[in-house]
């Protein structure tokens, strides 16, 4: 079986069809840039051709990049010399593309070489356009689903297959930035407009047959092969493009805050490539690109934001005895914010939706929120009015309990409190079939006493969203005690069908995602009553790449949210709750009226229309600034372990099951320093020995909430990771 063929039609040109076996979209791999570079050579030496179509056997898509463990396997299995694998094996690839690109013409006056096109069906990502970047020309089928772009960025990478030269080359460095900076993909008639590719055709392997029949020598010249190039927008040394570069360091820190390597590499791949011949910059961005797979940062993302990540999407913790659970009819209970947001992601997904709420002004207000959203995508030429209908008539908004008759999965997204969802839960079993699905939305009341109120407990189980539902790219599902594999299928399947990542938990005070955000923003308040500038908290935090400080995260989350949360938390542990000052600011806080952005004043000042002026100097006149203020590092330290431990905790008491689950979480549901993986990985990069030395360190300094758990004790003893420890290849093993 191989991933590339050929053939040779009479007319003497040469198709060469990309089809990965197994794999829904192709994936670059070791053995296939072998094969690609022989059938090159074939098709080069054989004077019948007379030019080359590169193409794909998916119906759908060309690639979806270099598949990216077969990078860690180079890195692993290279011995004592990883870094010079890499690089080997990367420039393995400059040599096989620059083949494409040069495709046998003469070196001094560019003349006899054989024309190359690309022939994209659909999807374009990657090594799948930095492909197509090094053939003379790109026909992308008129697709309106793919998508095309160079997204390495999102997962701690950068492209490093020629990409990054070439974008810079074809388009300057401004008109590469969105692309190489920010991951932009688009599709092909925008594509086309950006000049990432040159052709959009109903039939483009058709398109880019009879181009390469008529192709004359001055077509295949790409503008930086031929005498006088000057780059778009101006080379470094220029005055217009200095500034340019000047700029985009700016934008880059200011945009990271210096926590992701990849951007910074990508920059001096860009800049110092400028500087130099074309042959050279390659080899430039072949060193940067090796650095950063070097780099135990880039190792991480890839790990959780890719090969983990889509583990868990195509089902790697479904139960495996049970049969396909995708839901058909879904009742949603609450047409609140959650609820209607609920109710927008499963239409989007062609899912039959019934919202239900008190009356049927509530109910029609939580089906107005879809009917919004589809009027923005329209105004922004996103969204057509019939796709508008179509999904409006999917969702039926009453009051009637009576139209869930039919749903094989409920979700409750009521009001937090436990009588309420037990009196709504019964009312609903007594109408919905026995064998549906019942699922609480809820964000932290237990599943299992949710459970009693139900006939069914093997039925029911937990589906935390996270706001504003449309946006957050992950879901929580949660076991109680009774709950069966069935239930969990269900919720897992549900999950796919509106195409989102699940983690599955087991029950327990605040499941996982909030256990470990809630210290977070409990320890920004306690370094607020010791006198530490919010400023200097969030900023730490941002420099540790989340997106936005504990301090700003209070005022969007709600500071009465906060107060609700401990006031609960206090009547639940009873005398085994840790009091802190922490509390007391929060209450104080909530006293004053303070209650965050949707009030216009909390931990910042606000304007008539809600934007942020500074922080409220108020605060300190209950709690002064401290004359001297602690290290960078030391807050930096304070806000990572306080969320890490609880992570280290949850695996070892089994509310999380799978490390992937953790890191993958983390990163999805509260933006946890991406760059690190996770906050096991983290804990991977620090190392245990270290992590448990701190941990002591700061139990002395600030309490007993940074106690070195026995686990990570246990494995700082014996020099272990947690993924060699705990991943699933480690366990099987």
């Amino acid at each position: 079986m191989t991933d590339f063929t050929m053939k040779k039609d009479a007319d003497g040109v040469a198709i060469i069809t990309w089809d990965v076996p197994e794999k829904s979209m192709n994936v670059m791999r070791m053995d296939g840039m072998r094969e690609l570079n022989a059938l090159m050579d074939d098709a080069l030496a054989d004077d019948a051709v007379k030019g080359i179509v590169i193409t794909s056997g998916k119906p759908d898509s060309f690639a979806g990049g270099m598949d990216l463990t077969q990078l860690a396997v180079i890195r692993d299995q290279s011995g004592d010399d990883p870094a010079a694998a890499l690089f080997d094996f990367v420039m393995q690839g400059h040599h096989m593309m620059r083949k494409l690109e040069l495709a046998g013409m003469d070196p001094k006056t560019k003349k006899g070489g054989k024309p190359i096109a690309s022939a994209l069906p659909g999807t374009a990502a990657g090594i799948g356009l930095e492909l197509p970047l090094a053939t003379h020309r790109i026909f992308a089928a008129n697709n309106p689903k793919a998508r095309i772009g160079l997204p390495e960025i999102m997962v701690g990478l950068f492209p490093g297959g020629g990409g990054t030269t070439r974008l810079v080359r074809k388009l300057g460095a401004m008109g590469a930035s969105s692309f190489l900076l920010e991951g932009k993909m688009l599709e092909p008639a925008k594509a086309k407009a950006a000049g990432l590719i040159d052709e959009v055709a109903d039939d483009p392997v058709a398109a880019a047959r009879a181009w390469v029949l008529n192709a004359k020598d001055a077509d295949l010249v790409k503008p930086w092969d031929a005498k006088g190039y000057k780059m778009p927008g101006g080379a470094p040394y220029h005055p217009a493009g200095f500034m340019t570069f000047v700029g985009a360091a700016a934008m880059v820190h200011g945009k990271t805050k210096g926590a992701f390597p990849a951007a910074k590499a990508l920059l001096s791949a860009v800049y110092e490539g400028a500087l130099v011949d074309f042959d050279t910059a390659l080899r430039i961005e072949a060193r940067w690109f090796t650095h950063v797979l070097m780099n135990p940062s880039s190792s991480a993302m890839v790990r959780s934001l890719f090969v983990n990540k889509e583990a868990l999407e195509k089902g790697a913790v479904r139960p495996k005895d049970v049969a396909d659970q995708r839901v058909k009819k879904l009742g949603v209970l609450g047409a609140g914010m959650m609820g209607a947001g609920i109710a927008l992601v499963s239409a989007q997904a062609g899912i039959e939706v019934v919202l239900i709420d008190r009356d049927q002004a509530a109910a029609d207000k939580g089906k107005a929120y879809t009917e919004a959203y589809l009027d923005k995508g329209i105004a922004r030429k996103k969204v057509t009015p019939e796709k508008k209908e179509a999904m409006l008539g999917l969702i039926t908004a009453t009051p009637d309990l009576d139209a869930l008759k039919g749903c094989d999965l409920i979700i409750e997204a009521v009001f937090e409190d436990p009588k309420v969802k037990a009196e709504m839960t019964q009312k609903v079993e007594a109408i919905i079939p026995e064998d549906c699905i019942f699922a609480s939305n809820t964000s932290t009341l237990p599943i299992t006493g949710l459970a009693k109120a139900s006939k069914r407990p093997e039925q029911f189980i937990g589906i935390h969203f996270f706001s504003p539902v449309e946006k957050m790219l992950l879901v929580e599902i949660i076991k109680g005690k009774e709950t069966g594999p069935r239930a969990v299928a269900k919720a897992l399947d549900y999950v796919r069908q509106i195409r989102k990542t699940p983690i599955v938990v087991n029950d327990a005070r605040f499941f996982y995602c909030n256990r470990c955000i809630i210290p977070y923003g409990n320890e920004a308040t306690r370094m607020i009553t010791e006198g530490v500038a919010p400023v200097l908290i969030d900023h730490a935090a941002q420099q540790l790449g989340f997106p936005v400080g504990p301090v700003q995260l209070g005022d969007e989350t709600s500071i009465d949210l906060a107060a609700k949360i401990t006031r609960a938390t206090m009547e639940a542990m009873g005398d085994d709750y840790p009091a802190s000052e922490a509390d007391n600011l929060v209450f104080w806080m909530e006293e004053q009226g303070r209650l965050g952005r949707k009030a216009k004043a909390g931990y910042f000042d606000y304007d008539e229309k809600g934007k942020r002026l500074g922080y409220w100097k108020g605060i300190h006149d209950k709690y002064p600034l401290a004359d001297k203020q602690p290290d960078l590092i030391e807050v930096q330290e304070r806000l990572m372990f306080a969320q890490v431990l609880e992570a280290v905790r949850a695996l070892e008491e089994g509310v999380v099951e799978d490390i992937r689950e953790a890191d993958v979480g983390a990163i999805l549901a509260w933006g946890f320093a991406p760059w690190s993986g996770g906050p096991l990985s983290w804990l991977d990069i620090i190392g245990a020995p270290y992590a448990a030395e701190r941990c002591d360190q700061l139990e002395a300094a600030y309490g007993e909430r940074f106690k070195c758990p026995a686990l990570l004790r246990e494995m700082a003893e014996k020099g272990q990771t947690f993924y060699g420890r705990f991943a699933p290849e480690a366990a099987a093993a």
